[in-house]
């Protein structure tokens, strides 16, 4: 079992919303809706049964009806797809890693298809820490690098570039990324 680092405790600490109380800067959800601010901290790993699809100018790199989302408070869904449903023949591993006190440590993926090149396209988490196990090796995809849809939606990034949420119609925020935010 993959032991949570001193690090990734003092970071969990710091955290000021939990989901447990929506603040009033919070856009309350209309029917149908979700606010970011109703998400737990730590963040819930759900099933995901809409259609989930990636892809690069056209070309399909992954679809799945078995896909999970990350739901952390402030934050737009994260999608992790399973590997056996994405074309891991067209990623390959790219430098870089980056931590997550709640996941772990990620490692990020280059798309690469003939000419086509797309630098930290994905990232995943070769060993998550503890309640993160179902995600382990499954792929998230950035939707400000690729185009990625849930159900027949085109998701929008979610702001910042650090962060991979996919931003669709159902959700009311705001959520972090943007000026300002690093601390929700």
């Amino acid at each position: 079992m993959v032991r949570v680092p001193d690090w990734a405790r003092e970071s969990r600490a710091l955290w000021q919303y939990t989901g447990e109380r929506r603040p009033d800067f919070a856009v309350a959800p209309a029917a149908g809706q979700e606010s970011v601010w109703d998400y737990p901290r730590p963040p819930a790993v759900v099933s995901e049964p809409r259609e989930l699809r990636v892809a690069a100018r056209g070309q399909e790199i992954a679809r799945t009806t078995r896909g999970v989302r990350v739901l952390e408070t402030a934050s737009p869904p994260t999608f992790y797809l399973p590997p056996e449903d994405v074309r891991m023949d067209a990623l390959v591993p790219a430098p870089g890693a980056s931590r997550c006190e709640w996941k772990g440590e990620a490692r990020y993926w280059t798309l690469s298809l003939g000419p086509l090149r797309i630098e930290q396209a994905a990232w995943s988490y070769p060993a998550p820490f503890p309640g993160f196990e179902a995600i382990r090796d499954w792929l998230a995809f950035y939707p400000g690098k690729l185009e990625c849809w849930v159900g027949g939606e085109r998701a929008t990034p979610q702001p910042g570039g650090l962060y991979g949420g996919w931003v669709t119609t159902e959700l009311v925020g705001p959520w972090k990324g943007g000026p300002g935010t690093g601390a929700w």
